[in-house]
């Protein structure tokens, strides 16, 4: 059974649903509202962004409304799907820290498995839901906010564990992580160089990749990635040429975004373009 929550004062949707709406994306299309797929006592086999993965039983994927999703197979899953005006993590983000981990982490897909314990603690919150989403009140809205904000702290919390990333008081490490990671999801396009996201975040480059260096990452290599990645996307999905997306990506020259796109993936954009025809 579906649910779907919508409130008209602010255009705010909140919907949860089941294995069957997954089957909306038989065909690759862009997801469009910030989601999680729970994948319940079976594997779900999806694709995102044109790559094949599979969500392990038990376990919890995320997907921000820029990614593509095609839905292969598998059963037993639970949805949840919002927009930013049902719950903004930008706004929000004081209270729930997943800008730049969860969302918008600019590193691999986020999955989040959950132990006996931790998948007892889910389907308790599950049911709260299912509760408010069922009582039509004046403070439906704010509890249903409330429980999403609980569901993505708890995941986060999960996903930093895993990725052993180590958050103390005083560590201000993880969020200079995050802060890079979401700096490079809006600037992208525009920005190649770390020194621009130095300068945004008031360090020095090398303090900057000193920093990563401890966390195993590379300001570098994370923007590179995010650059790949959105050119994968415009080449699967859409019939621009490599010219006009070197240009929306930010490159003067196409032949620059070649190289780039080359070294990290062996293929010309034009030879990648070719592989994914089907």
């Amino acid at each position: 059974m579906d649910y779907i929550f919508k409130e008209f004062s602010t255009n705010a949707v909140f919907n949860i649903g089941n294995t069957t709406d997954l089957a909306f994306f038989n065909t690759p299309k862009q997801v469009q509202l910030y989601t999680f797929i729970w994948a319940q006592t079976e594997a779900i086999k999806i694709v995102i962004d044109s790559v094949p993965f599979t969500i392990a039983p038990h376990s919890i994927l995320a997907l921000t409304p820029i990614q593509y999703l095609q839905y292969i197979d598998g059963n037993h899953a639970i949805i949840y799907q919002f927009n930013r005006e049902f719950y903004c993590i930008k706004d929000h983000d004081q209270e729930v820290s997943c800008v730049g981990i969860l969302f918008f982490g600019n590193a691999n897909i986020p999955v989040i498995h959950l132990d006996t314990t931790e998948q007892q603690k889910f389907n308790a919150l599950h049911a709260v839901f299912i509760d408010e989403l069922e009582t039509k009140d004046n403070i439906q809205a704010e509890m249903l906010r409330m429980l999403m904000a609980r569901f993505i702290i708890k995941s986060t919390r999960l996903l930093k564990a895993k990725e052993g990333i180590i958050e103390t008081p005083k560590s201000t490490k993880v969020d200079l992580l995050r802060s890079f990671n979401f700096l490079v999801e809006q600037h992208f396009k525009q920005e190649h160089s770390v020194a621009f996201y130095a300068d945004q975040l008031f360090k020095s480059p090398k303090t900057l990749s000193n920093n990563f260096a401890k966390l195993n990452r590379s300001p570098l290599q994370i923007i590179h990635n995010r650059i790949i990645l959105e050119a994968k996307r415009l080449l699967i999905y859409t019939d621009k040429t490599t010219k006009e997306i070197a240009f929306e990506i930010g490159f003067e020259d196409a032949s620059h975004l070649s190289r780039l796109f080359k070294k990290h993936t062996q293929k010309t954009p034009t030879d990648f373009k070719k592989s994914q025809a089907h």
